[in-house]
């Protein structure tokens, strides 16, 4: 399986994170990168660097005020006398029709949901190589590959069309179904990530083209908190194409799977004829959130459903903190859908 990475991604190095009121350190670090790299070549993929396919792709999604935003921000704080090294917001708008300032705290406040998402001076470029990297995986399935790995980090689910969140800048999962959707496929997205995918389903919610499917844990208790509903269905012409699939806390890999299952006949209903599934290996039960409790071998069952559907997949990195079986898990789900 041909597997994409750029080093780039390493030079975003979030320091900035709060959790219960406490500031903490940030768990989405580049350590990430060479464990799941080795994860990722333990199952065989011959690891490359992506293309640079430029900004189109990118701001098919994203609004171009955004990506300005994300494209500037940090060198606008730098000159704000006593500013932190990352950008923060403290101050968020009461609603999304609210006014936009100039003021780059201001804006910080509009286009970041949260503190789990600081920007440092390496934010854009990490964040672009990491969408760059989904691009040319999806390329690769384009011409007719089965299957490929796109490591992308920073994660990309949480991120929708104008605002950044929870460790996320830009959707890669969302940027590469859209590009496979310009060439001529009909993709449907599949988040398995322990949290839900709120950033995708909110940009392809009012749309018909491309189905979200996300399995996670309830958000009535557990980030996102506000989006993953199971009466979230879609709205507009995209009435139907949004499936949530929020399961209890502590679920273990029989449970995951019947969920599962149930995601897979939707898509199967969906006529799609490629998969792209935002990979949350965060579901494991040693990942620091502590959401479920899926096993290593768990993910080969879960990888091994989806390819039996006989779809090509493209599989987008997001999710799965530090502990000695992220590696492991990753290299049980790759080996799973070849």
């Amino acid at each position: 399986m041909r597997a994409f990475l750029d080093t780039r991604q390493a030079v975003h190095d979030p320091k900035h994170f709060m959790a219960n009121g406490r500031v903490l350190p940030n768990p989405e670090v580049p350590e990430r990168i060479a464990r799941l790299r080795a994860g990722a070549e333990a199952a065989g993929c011959v690891v490359e660097a992506p293309q640079d396919h430029g900004m189109g792709p990118i701001a098919a999604l994203h609004s171009a005020e955004y990506l300005t935003f994300l494209r500037t921000a940090h060198a606008r704080w730098s000159r704000i006398e006593g500013a932190s090294d990352e950008i923060v917001p403290n101050i968020h708008p009461a609603s999304r029709s609210d006014g936009y300032p100039k003021s780059v705290l201001g804006q910080a406040g509009y286009h970041q949901a949260d503190t789990s998402c600081p920007i440092s001076a390496g934010t854009w470029e990490a964040a672009y190589w990491s969408a760059q990297t989904a691009l040319s995986a999806a390329r690769v399935i384009s011409e007719g590959a089965r299957a490929a790995y796109a490591l992308c980090r920073p994660p990309g689910h949480h991120a929708f069309a104008d605002l950044a969140g929870g460790f996320c800048f830009l959707n890669n999962a969302g940027i590469a179904a859209e590009a496979l959707r310009l060439r001529g496929l009909r993709p449907a997205i599949l988040d398995v990530d322990v949290h839900h995918g709120n950033g995708t389903q909110g940009i392809f919610y009012a749309r018909k083209d491309v189905l979200t499917v996300s399995i996670h844990a309830d958000p009535a208790r557990f980030y996102p908190f506000y989006w993953g509903h199971a009466h979230e269905r879609g709205a507009g012409e995209g009435l139907g194409y949004n499936l949530n699939l929020p399961l209890p806390r502590g679920i273990g890999d029989a449970d995951y799977l019947a969920a599962l299952e149930q995601g897979l006949q939707a898509v199967d209903s969906f006529g799609a004829d490629v998969i792209v599934v935002a990979l949350g290996l965060d579901a494991h039960e040693d990942d620091p959130f502590q959401g479920f409790r899926v096993t290593t071998p768990g993910f080969a069952r879960i990888a091994a459903a989806i390819a039996a559907r006989g779809l090509p997949v493209l599989v987008v990195q997001e999710g799965g903190y530090l502990s000695p079986a992220l590696g492991g898990n990753l290299t049980s789900f790759l080996s799973g859908l070849a």
